[in-house]
């Protein structure tokens, strides 16, 4: 079966083709980074345009470099939410469209969900469970008991910012552009990790959950004090250094505790890792050091980012295990729960 997968949740156009579950032909990414870096963030609207414009010829590409005709393609997933909601209307619109023209099913899949199956492609997927799903990105910071290949147990979330969203800001902070993880992780290799303390809290009502807020206005006061008016000032290149590396200690390290914590309550031999802060080396080697005995599955950098692929795999892994396709009232929604049994 081959399957066209289509993600459109942020910034990142995602167009794929993919044969089974797991054989990736072709994963094209159109990356908008360079249009919203002035802003610092994602501007939903400029987003929105900029999938419908590039779509057609994204589309192409990927039927081209997977050597394939858009007739023989024969089913397509589509990434229908949590995101922004013009965005995810850009995928959703287009996937329906597809679906009538080619007069095949389409299915809707949940984007994060697609994250931790991305970590699993090419790999056996039944012998894992119970394991532990990290989801850690721009948009979202959570942990999940996994019950199986599709289905999930919520035990832990961010109360405020996700763990992406907080290093952007904090790179704004210190004038550094957007998106802020990969260079506060630069700036991080040459500084003093123990210059500040910057620790979330423990939340003894939610144990594995987060709250990267605080830890963001902290760092906001140490750079211009509790008067702060709104106009940032030059920072020296240490400080910046320093600054970046105890952040980035302190909320790994939040981030690695509660996770190795949760494993250990929940009986989890096996870790799987979503999300685009995955793609944080730092992070990798971290967890490596102080996993023990625990089985941890990353996926390839390329699938950490928003793509296609991972969206077409657990499509097709849907499809191909009873689940019904979806109608045309499929409504694109910012925040879906997860598939809970």
């Amino acid at each position: 079966m081959l399957t066209l997968g289509i993600e459109t949740t942020c910034d990142e156009t995602g167009i794929a083709i993919v044969r089974g579950t797991d054989e990736i032909l072709s994963n094209e990414i159109a990356s908008q980074i360079e249009l919203h870096r002035p802003y610092g963030g994602v501007l939903p609207e400029l987003a929105s345009r900029e999938h419908a414009e590039i779509f057609l010829p994204l589309l192409d590409l990927a039927l081209k470099n997977a050597k394939i005709s858009l007739d023989q393609i024969d089913l397509i997933a589509v990434a229908s939410g949590p995101g922004l909601l013009g965005p995810l209307l850009v995928g959703v619109t287009a996937a329906k469209s597809l679906s009538l023209a080619l007069n095949i099913p389409f299915i809707g899949v949940n984007h994060l969900e697609a994250h931790l199956f991305a970590a699993l492609m090419g790999l056996p997927k039944e012998e894992r469970y119970p394991a532990l799903g990290v989801i850690v990105s721009g948009g979202h910071t959570q942990l999940l008991l996994c019950t199986s290949v599709d289905t999930f147990i919520p035990i832990g979330d961010t109360h405020d910012d996700a763990m992406g969203e907080a290093f952007d800001k904090v790179a704004k902070m210190l004038g550094l552009p957007y998106p802020g993880g990969p260079e506060i992780e630069r700036l991080a290799k040459t500084g003093n990790p123990d210059r500040y303390t910057f620790r979330p809290p423990n939340m003894k009502e939610y144990p594995y959950s987060f709250s990267l807020s605080g830890v963001k206005t902290k760092v906001l006061y140490t750079l211009y004090g509790q008067d702060f008016r709104g106009e940032l000032k030059p920072i020296d290149d240490q400080t910046k250094r320093d600054i970046s590396a105890s952040f980035q200690k302190g909320v790994f390290t939040d981030l690695i505790e509660k996770t190795l914590k949760a494993a250990n309550a929940f009986n989890c031999k096996t870790i799987i890792f979503g999300g685009g802060v995955t793609s944080s080396q730092t992070l990798r080697t971290w967890f490596d050091a102080r996993k023990g005995d625990l089985t941890l599955l990353w996926p390839d950098r390329i699938l950490s980012l928003d793509n296609g692929a991972m969206i077409a795999g657990l499509g097709a892994h849907l499809f191909s295990h009873g689940h019904p396709p979806s109608s045309l009232t499929l409504r694109p929604t910012p925040r879906i729960p997860f598939n809970i049994k």
